[in-house]
């Protein structure tokens, strides 16, 4: 049993790995441009135990408490798939060349280290979508700009004036969910098919206000996980035709100022996961449902990743008494965002922390004048 996982802020951890020149072939391409390469060998369970002793996955899976040295069975592949997932969801990171998609294949990837850019109104609303089939990213993530949000759905027919009934809001951002054929297991395919042919009405993930919400309109059936799931363990089923809040941003506000004043300990979720046609959760991994959606709220990200890391110290829960009017829940929510930034302020320069260059400030800008 390893130890308890641990957050650990990406970007300075992975800079000083590049800079300390430890790991072969993990080096710099232009310092100056914040340009790395990455090795990016294959690698299994059945890797010679001397090719994994000392690798960059390794490093990262051991800080981030996923492999304990002597307790845990060493697995190469998962370590590398653990820091890959890492680097594909920070935003502090662009993949610029991945050598592993080209023929021949080469074993490297180039990234550049990338400055969280200050938020837009746009960005308060924006979601990312991923397509998850057993577990496997069938097509790039896709960003959500549309402030009213957007359907998902499978098939040719589109929304329809005067038919809002049947497919929704003309007005919401349209994805459609990837076709099966990139699955080379037949049976996988015959069964993701059936549930895709009872998907040409969707679902629709609704934006309101600063909060989340889907409505089921199509035929099958769709289960979800996430910060507001009233059943955290157990299956949740989202009714058709029915309106479910997926995520609530003063909520999650509330839980970061909570975790950043040692209150709670650990920060609260933002991921969302919808289940179609299986049951979830359900005990079993999404690796082996058949079609998932991942949906990250971008606003809730940025905050996240200003206030993850060992850098930030806990507030003592008695040290800031607030007594505050709550006329409505838009000056709430900025009242919050207001508190963190005072929170970003208070921890500059303890311990090396720095300032980032006014994310929170931009957040609030951004709020108010919606």
């Amino acid at each position: 049993m390893s130890v308890t996982p641990r957050r650990v802020r990406l970007k300075p951890w992975l800079v000083a790995q590049v800079d300390s020149g430890r790991y072969p072939d993990l080096v710099w391409i232009d310092r100056e441009a914040m340009r790395f390469r990455i090795p990016w060998k294959h690698a299994t369970r059945h890797t010679p135990q001397h090719e994994d002793e000392d690798t960059i996955f390794k490093a990262w899976a051991v800080e981030t408490g996923k492999f304990q040295e002597g307790v845990d069975e060493p697995d190469p592949a998962k370590w590398k798939a653990q820091l890959r997932c890492a680097l594909n969801k920070s935003r502090e990171f662009n993949l610029v060349f991945d050598g592993t998609k080209e023929v021949p294949m080469n074993p490297l990837k180039i990234y550049d280290v990338c400055d969280i850019p200050p938020p837009s109104i746009n960005q308060v609303t924006d979601l990312e979508v991923q397509f998850l089939y057993r577990g496997k990213e069938m097509c790039p993530t896709a960003n959500v700009s549309n402030p009213q949000g957007c359907r998902l759905f499978y098939g040719d027919l589109g929304p329809m004036v005067n038919q809002e009934e049947l497919f929704g809001p003309v007005n919401l951002e349209q994805l459609r969910f990837p076709t099966t054929e990139h699955i080379t297991n037949d049976k996988q395919r015959v069964f993701t098919n059936r549930l895709l042919d009872v998907m040409d009405r969707g679902l629709i993930l609704e934006v309101s206000g600063h909060d989340i919400y889907a409505v089921r309109l199509c035929q099958c059936k769709v289960y979800w996980s996430g910060p507001c799931a009233p059943n955290p363990a157990a299956p949740n089923l989202i009714e058709r035709q029915r309106k479910i809040k997926l995520f609530c941003l003063e909520s999650y506000l509330s839980g970061v100022i909570a975790h950043q004043r040692g209150q709670i300990p650990n920060p609260p979720h933002f991921e969302i996961n919808l289940c179609f046609g299986e049951e979830w959760p359900d005990g079993r991994p999404r690796e082996r449902k058949l079609i998932m959606v991942q949906i990250i709220p971008v606003v809730a990200r940025m905050l996240s990743e200003m206030f993850s890391g060992e850098n930030t110290r806990s507030f003592d829960s008695g040290s800031v008494r607030l007594q505050i009017s709550i006329p409505d829940i838009k000056d709430n929510i900025v009242t919050h965002l207001k508190q963190l930034y005072c929170l970003l302020q208070n921890h500059q320069g303890q311990d090396g922390w720095t300032l980032p260059p006014g994310p929170g400030l931009n957040i609030v800008q951004a709020m108010q004048a919606q």
